[in-house]
């Protein structure tokens, strides 16, 4: 990162500020078994996120990274269906903050930082749930996996947030647990912040090469609390 003080910092959602596994593995549970196939566990839906919840599905019913190639498009978006009832109906109750990113948002906001949300969840869950854990307030924006045509990795909602506040792609910093999270950054062409503690599918997050590696969103304040 360059010695110049970031302005803008962006933020994934799942794995990174909210452990919301525990509610997407029962809406996902609940939605595979809807549809006659064998459920799924907690640990597995843990592999499965991070690429958008059509993706989520395919993979639960697949039992696998790999969506099977004989799921037909009707089925999969049935069991979408499902998904989103199952996970309404869960009012996220078992989702929690990671340690620290109360704190931390707070200081980032104090500081005078534009800080957003890029996330690949549906978005119409995702200001719901920022209210629910009293941290809406902290951001400019909130980016879903729907608001533009493509997901991280692609670099799209990026560029529209540079674009939308001026800045170069050197002064925002994308925060993240998944290397969908840290190819979009390359892909913007802005330094990365990587946590250890999130869902990447069973790999390191280092594997990914991210511009910094932390275990506690908390060391990001020394990442860019740096004099302009």
């Amino acid at each position: 990162m360059s010695s110049e003080r970031p302005k803008l910092v962006v933020f994934d959602l799942d794995g990174t500020l909210l452990d919301s596994v525990p509610d997407l593995a029962i809406a996902a549970d609940q939605a595979v078994r809807a549809l006659g196939y064998p459920g799924v566990s907690e640990s597995q839906v843990r592999d499965y996120v991070g690429n958008g919840a059509d993706i989520l599905i395919g993979r639960a019913i697949s039992q696998s990274l790999e969506v099977h190639p004989d799921l037909g498009p009707e089925l999969l978006q049935q069991a979408r269906v499902y998904f989103d009832r199952f996970y309404a109906e869960t009012g996220h109750r078992l989702s929690q903050l990671y340690a620290g990113v109360k704190e931390t948002l707070e200081k980032l906001h104090q500081e005078g930082f534009t800080l957003a949300v890029v996330t690949n969840k549906p978005s119409h869950f995702v200001p719901e749930i920022l209210q629910q854990h009293q941290i809406a307030a902290y951001f400019s924006d909130v980016i879903g996996g729907d608001d533009f045509e493509k997901r991280k990795p692609d670099p799209i909602a990026l560029n529209w947030l540079l674009e939308k506040y001026g800045c170069t792609p050197e002064q925002m910093v994308m925060v993240g647990d998944s290397k969908n999270d840290i190819l979009a950054a390359k892909n913007a062409g802005c330094p990365s912040f990587g946590l250890t503690y999130g869902y990447n599918h069973g790999q390191p997050i280092s594997d990914a090469g991210p511009d910094y590696v932390a275990d506690n969103i908390a060391e990001l304040l020394d990442i860019v609390l740096v004099s302009a």
